[in-house]
């Protein structure tokens, strides 16, 4: 076979992207995938988005990735979430038909230029004097490749665990190979066991609906990706539910702790912290009389619910026992029982910030292998690795985010400074600049990016520049226009929000719209102006947020100046005088590309970055340029 630039082994949400943008980006490439029919597939969760998690996928969008696409075109929900709070939490998620999900991603990879597609199992990433040469597969055969990107999810020596019944496989037990993590291993890399669990589901026509809370969605024209022109009415969305754990419930678990999977001694890796298993719940949530769940449809075409935090790995005769104790569920019918997986997983710290291994040149890792949860955080890294894989082959510098100026930068940053010893998961609390890190602005931040890369082509680019200017053009009408508040055409407006006009003279427009209440659309409507709604609620976030977002500006330039200041994989710590032991070892160990990397690094000090500053001005360390 002939040889290929980039080799992406894994169909799931990473390897989409990855091997997309790779073909974008006019690299010859192969997805390797254990079958066709899985490429897209939503093992867990039928939905894309949520808090943090919605914000990635429109950065995703603004690089030019596919992923906000097909979760716009194949929505049944759109829904804003923390919309009654400040804009740096605000974040889409919309409830996938997860059918209609993955047969639009099969249709887009089976038909991009300069990918091909091949169904095959991996065995071995093939490696000579430390660098990637290609990939062994199951039946014998050799795909010789210049760079490797593993994106395998959970089907890296996958285990199937329903309470002590184990049966060797991915995810629904499909095909699962020990032999590739160990070829990692023997390469010298080193791995580690991570647990996750999904819940059963549910025949929807066997469902109560009238005992559960109605959910819908969010009215108004939401998107993920900004080429979206058309998304299923509001009308016609499909309404989610909520219901809640009983007492009886949580004693029905309780006694049967000890046949759960995770308590019974099988599970041997970690499970996620902040997607727990329900038997997690309740051992860690004593003082809880009760637990959320949201009930999620999976598909027009198919009858099934999805039991959103009804994660277990208990026996069945407990999930059918369990389940009709939830307000609903009285006569239920499982399509499919609940159960948990083990994988194997490759430390992230042994990952460069450009998603290149330290230590085995031109293997690249994205997604769930990485040590991550979710399709979102999968799919950023997926499209960030072939990004720098293509930039590696066009010896071009790689593209990094601060922690200013992604989620996907923050993501990258934890997951190289700190590692993870467990499924890790973004949430908008590990970013400190999440007000500069918004739903709304992920364009602004991101598309220059994505045009100089080459995956944003010129008509996006130039719709983002007429957005920019309609959107300083009434930021300036607004700085410009004196408002009288007692005319006529704007004395009803304000007193609609409770103001008292009699009192005031002319105030700026953009003064007023930094009080409470008043917003750039209704207040230009006052003067007959009319203002594109996304546009306006644009301009309502910069004006009203104007000083705390300067403020986080000032802050991420402070943090900037370290991230200026190159260490990298070859950097001699031995020639620091002064670094106290542990900070010495972890330096060693974590080899951080940048001193504000290092300085995140739990164990290094305050007092180890001062060192190691002065050492780099004096030329100590042999400094180099960032790896």
């Amino acid at each position: 076979m002939n040889k290929f630039d980039i080799i992406v082994i894994g169909g799931g949400h990473a390897g989409i992207e990855a091997a997309l943008a790779s073909a974008r980006l006019n690299k010859k490439t192969l997805l390797l995938t254990l079958s066709i029919d899985n490429i897209g597939k939503m093992p867990c969760n039928p939905s894309v988005g949520g808090p943090a998690k919605g914000i990635v996928v429109r950065e995703i969008d603004a690089l030019g990735g596919q992923m906000p696409i097909t979760a716009d075109q194949t929505a049944l929900q759109f829904k804003m979430l923390n919309s009654a709070k400040g804009p740096g939490v605000r974040a889409l998620r919309v409830q996938s038909d997860k059918i209609a999900y993955k047969k639009m991603m099969q249709n887009v990879c089976l038909h991009q230029e300069n990918l091909t597609v091949k169904e095959g199992m991996a065995v071995k990433i093939n490696v000579e004097k430390d660098k990637v040469t290609g990939v062994t597969l199951k039946d014998g055969s050799f795909i010789p490749g210049t760079i490797v990107i593993l994106t395998t999810g959970t089907y890296m020596a996958g285990v199937n665990m329903i309470s002590d019944e184990v049966k060797p496989g991915g995810p629904d037990l499909e095909e699962t190979t020990n032999e590739l993590s160990q070829s990692l291993r023997d390469a010298g890399l080193q791995t580690f066991r991570l647990k996750t669990g999904t819940p059963p589901r549910i025949l929807t026509s066997s469902i109560d609906f009238s005992k559960t809370q109605y959910e819908p969605g969010t009215e108004g024209f939401l998107r993920f990706s900004e080429t979206t022109k058309y998304i299923r009415p509001f009308k016609e969305q499909v309404p989610c539910y909520l219901t809640y754990t009983t007492a009886e419930t949580h004693e029905i678990i309780l006694s049967n702790l000890h046949r759960s999977s995770m308590y019974s001694g099988v599970v041997k890796g970690v499970g996620p912290r902040y997607c727990p298993s329900i038997e997690d719940k309740l051992v860690r949530f004593k003082d809880k009389p009760r637990h959320l769940l949201f009930l999620e449809p999976e598909s027009l075409s198919m009858d099934t619910t999805y039991v959103q935090g009804f994660s277990t790995s208990l026996p069945r005769d407990v999930q059918e026992r369990m389940i009709r104790t939830l307000p609903g569920f009285d006569h239920c019918v499982i399509k499919k029982y609940a159960y948990a997986i083990e994988y194997d997983a490759v430390d992230p710290i042994q990952m460069k910030p450009d998603f290149e291994n330290k230590y085995i040149e031109n293997l690249f890792t994205a997604g769930q292998v990485n040590g991550t949860s979710g399709y979102e955080e999968a799919a950023g890294q997926g499209i960030m690795a072939a990004i720098n894989a293509c930039r590696k082959l066009d010896n071009k510098k790689p593209v990094i985010f601060g922690r200013d100026e992604a989620y996907i930068g923050v993501l990258v940053d934890d997951l190289t400074t700190k590692g993870t010893l467990e499924p890790y998961r973004l949430l908008t609390s590990r970013a400190e600049f999440r007000l500069l890190l918004r739903h709304d602005n992920a364009e602004q931040r991101l598309i220059e990016y994505g045009r100089e890369i080459g995956l944003i082509d010129t008509e996006r680019y130039d719709a983002y520049l007429q957005k920019m200017a309609d959107l300083k053009e009434i930021e300036s009408k607004l700085q410009e226009m004196i408002v009288h508040p007692d005319d006529d055409n704007t004395k009803e407006y304000l007193g609609s929000l409770g103001y008292d006009t009699s009192e005031h003279t002319g105030i700026h427009g953009t003064d007023l719209v930094k009080r409470p209440k008043v917003k750039t659309k209704e207040l230009l409507s006052c003067f007959d102006i009319e203002v594109d709604e996304e546009i306006a609620d644009k301009a309502d976030i910069d004006i009203k947020y104007e000083g705390y977002i300067n403020k986080a500006k000032r802050e991420a330039e402070k943090l900037q100046a370290m991230e200026n200041i190159p260490l990298g994989v070859s950097f001699n710590y031995d020639e620091v005088d002064n670094l106290s032991l542990e900070g010495r070892q972890k330096l060693m160990k974590y080899k951080p590309a940048t001193v504000g990397q290092a300085s995140r690094i739990s164990g290094v000090n305050p007092a180890d970055i001062a060192v190691l500053a002065i050492a780099i001005k004096q030329g100590k360390g042999r400094k180099n340029e960032l790896q």
